[in-house]
């Protein structure tokens, strides 16, 4: 996150959440926003870039509504507080592999920056679908099998695994 004075850019910072599910990932990132002392009334969101969620959100006791457009851009959310305060946040695809989220990170909250959302994403390579999918052939693993067993990796919540996928395997 870039300093609450800054005015460059255009954006305020960047997010890597873990999927597209609203109902998961929105209500750590708003209890983030609130530690940083911006409480969250609304959020507003791209719809086709994230899985349906309810119009209202609970997060902590608090009610947050929750404002889903076609005519924003698809890879920001913005969080609306009150006295209409906004931040609006760069969101990194979630299938994006760490070193490309991470940089990509980087520059949205880099206090001399002013790029825009699509610049970013371009300049550090995460190539983006109709829908907001990362780098065709690059998946997050949820589930890996190891010696014979099965390991959970959204269980652990750690540091992400990507895997690339070949032609031949995405084929099956």
């Amino acid at each position: 996150m870039k300093p609450h004075n800054n005015e460059a850019g255009s954006v305020d910072g960047g997010w890597w959440p873990w999927s597209t599910d609203p109902a998961t990932e929105f209500p750590p990132l708003i209890t983030a926003m609130a530690a940083r002392g911006m409480a969250v009334q609304r959020v507003s969101y791209h719809l086709d870039t994230w899985d349906v969620v309810g119009r209202r959100l609970t997060v902590r006791d608090t009610v947050v509504r929750m404002e889903g457009f076609r005519t924003m851009p698809p890879h920001t959310v913005t969080m609306i507080g009150p006295g209409r305060a906004r931040t609006r946040l760069l969101v990194i695809p979630p299938a994006t592999p760490g070193g490309a989220a991470r940089a990509a990170l980087r520059v949205a909250a880099d206090t001399g920056s002013t790029a825009g959302v699509e610049d970013i994403l371009e300049w550090n390579n995460i190539v983006v679908g109709r829908a907001g999918a990362a780098l065709p052939g690059w998946r997050t693993v949820e589930r890996a099998e190891i010696d014979g067993g099965v390991l959970d990796l959204r269980a652990a919540r750690g540091p992400r695994r990507e895997v690339r996928l070949y032609e031949d395997e995405a084929a099956s």
